[in-house]
């Protein structure tokens, strides 16, 4: 009876230490995770501010090259 009892006791043991092993790795890879779609959604974000950027800088070249045409067609005549 000892033995089995000191048998179970050994076994709760180990189960417990891997049971504490387990959770420290569900903890990195979450983690883990997490710093990967911080990642991830930092580039988009700055993949579509440069497009916008972009497209902000051309309007704004298109704009004033138009404006520039109009008002010297108007000085001339």
């Amino acid at each position: 009876m000892r033995q089995s009892f000191a048998q179970f006791e050994a076994a709760f043991r180990e189960e417990a230490a891997e049971s504490v092993v387990k959770r420290e790795k569900l903890r990195r890879q979450a983690a883990q995770r997490s710093r990967q779609r911080r990642t991830e959604r930092v580039q988009k974000q700055g993949k579509m501010r440069f497009v916008m950027l972009t497209t902000v800088i051309l309007a704004t070249a298109v704009l004033v090259t138009v404006v520039m045409f109009q008002t010297l067609a108007l000085l001339v005549g």
